[in-house]
């Protein structure tokens, strides 16, 4: 039982450090100055080339999934694509804050939607829990610009939420088929694809961006949310996302010097309480 506690445990943490070093994205994509689908598709070429070398690796070589599953990993390579575009587009158009904000209008999707395509038990625990960081996440909306051309990267940001949403649900019926690095590995490859009619040169002033995005953002990170969510439920990772505005929103003020009004901090904080219910609660069920 309690090999069942470590591992609900070490899930969660997998996915809160996925979370945490996805909140510099905002950043990175402000100071690159690169294109967005630039950005974008060269960052996905580093990560295929480093998740490329690690499956060459012996301990990879019987992940290949089987040819009935390839279809997968487009689909969710398809949505992943539409969510970066989206999200991407809404850090260049407005506020960290109202990017990430809107972007995280995907929890309250996957709460409603999880019963219905993933049949999982909607507890009042974890009701409570989404409840709280929706209250949270209300109270930041209070202080949105929506003046001085702020519409657009809102709208973006609200895309960009439905389309997690979507991704979340996915990876939760699929990614138990794959090995994390696999599907990262496919996903990416399909999203690549898929830009490339679009790239016209190689923006070599933003290489740095490119280069940590495509080790972290693109590999790192997502290996990590992937292989937690094979033992986190959906809703509760839902929840425990609530956390990446919060940092995203200190690391805006730290390097861009935007400063968010009592309600971000308010909500932010109602928004860390919501995160710690909800890895106390996996821990808890993992006892009974």
């Amino acid at each position: 039982m309690s090999i069942q506690v470590n591992t609900n445990t070490t899930a969660s943490l997998s996915i809160l450090i996925a979370i945490f070093l996805w909140s510099s994205l905002g950043i990175v994509v402000r100071l690159s100055g690169v294109e967005i689908h630039d950005l974008i598709f060269y960052s996905l070429l580093v990560a295929i080339f480093l998740q490329g070398l690690l499956l060459t690796m012996k301990a990879y070589r019987k992940k290949v999934p089987a040819a009935g599953d390839f279809k997968y990993p487009l689909l969710i390579g398809f949505v992943s694509l539409l969510n970066m575009l989206a999200y991407y587009y809404a850090f260049q158009n407005t506020t960290i804050a109202n990017a990430v904000l809107t972007h995280y209008t995907a929890p309250i999707v996957v709460a409603f939607l999880s019963p219905f395509f993933l049949g999982e038990i909607m507890t009042l625990r974890i009701v409570l829990t989404i409840a709280l960081g929706t209250t949270g996440l209300l109270i930041m909306l209070n202080g949105f610009s929506f003046g001085s051309g702020h519409g657009p990267g809102i709208l973006a940001g609200l895309l960009s939420g439905f389309a997690y949403a979507v991704i979340v649900i996915l990876l939760r019926m699929y990614s138990p088929r794959f090995h994390p690095l696999m599907l990262c590995f496919l996903s990416n490859i399909t999203m690549a694809a898929l830009l490339l009619p679009f790239v016209s040169g190689t923006p070599l002033h933003g290489l740095w961006s490119i280069l940590f995005m495509g080790i972290v953002h693109s590999t790192i990170a997502p290996v990590l949310y992937y292989r937690g969510l094979q033992h986190v439920p959906a809703n509760k990772a839902a929840v425990l996302g609530y956390l990446e505005p919060v940092c995203a929103i200190i690391l805006s003020i730290w390097f861009l010097r935007e400063s968010p009004g009592l309600n971000t901090l308010t909500g932010g904080i109602i928004i860390i309480i919501s995160g710690y219910i909800a890895i106390t609660a996996s821990t808890r069920n993992a006892k009974l």
